[in-house]
């Protein structure tokens, strides 16, 4: 049986037996919290459970890295969404120890894809369409400086209002120690 069709056909029962019910809420976050965190698989219980944060607390936004790359990227929009249409008042950048972005090889991903199909020529030709591929596959050095740039972005945004704090912090994926990075009361 395919991935997929393990998924649907476990849907099925979840919706049949109201499995859902337990994981009922609103839309807005009872702790009017929005946090940008790795997509880690570890990241996924241990987070909220570290930070003493059930479901309903917070608005989570996920990517590789916990990186806001762009100021007007999907992941900016996304935490504007939760200040402005979901009553989040306060921003958590949470990136972690032994993170995969720190590793990340732009050249060693470059050759991954053309192993996979991707022609070296595609990939040559988006220099002309303004896009640096070596920039937007770069990883970083420091987790600390990461998170610190990434709250920078947000805090500093032209569209995020003023008081709006935004915190940043660096979780142990083994143990859940959480180091503060920013705090953004004192940042404000």
């Amino acid at each position: 049986m395919k991935l997929l069709d393990e998924i649907l056909e476990h849907n099925t029962e979840f919706v049949e037996k109201e499995e859902y019910i337990q994981y009922q809420t609103t839309k807005f976050p009872d702790k009017k919290l929005v946090v940008l965190s790795c997509m880690d698989t570890r990241l996924m219980d241990l987070l909220p459970k570290a930070m003493n944060l059930k479901h309903g607390d917070m608005k989570i936004v996920k990517n590789a890295g916990a990186i806001v790359s762009h100021p007007f990227g999907s992941i900016m929009r996304s935490i504007l969404v939760a200040v402005f249409e979901l009553n989040a008042d306060e921003v958590l950048v949470v990136g972690h120890h032994d993170c995969g972005m720190g590793k990340i090889n732009p050249e060693g991903m470059r050759e991954k894809m053309e192993a996979r199909g991707v022609t070296k020529e595609t990939i040559d030709d988006l220099k002309y369409a303004g896009i640096d591929v070596q920039g937007f596959l770069k990883g970083f050095d420091s987790v600390e400086e990461s998170v610190s740039e990434s709250v920078e972005m947000i805090a500093n945004h032209p569209l995020m209002p003023e008081g709006v704090p935004v915190h940043g912090l660096v979780i142990d994926p083994h143990t859940g120690k959480l180091d503060l990075v920013v705090n953004g009361y004192e940042h404000n």
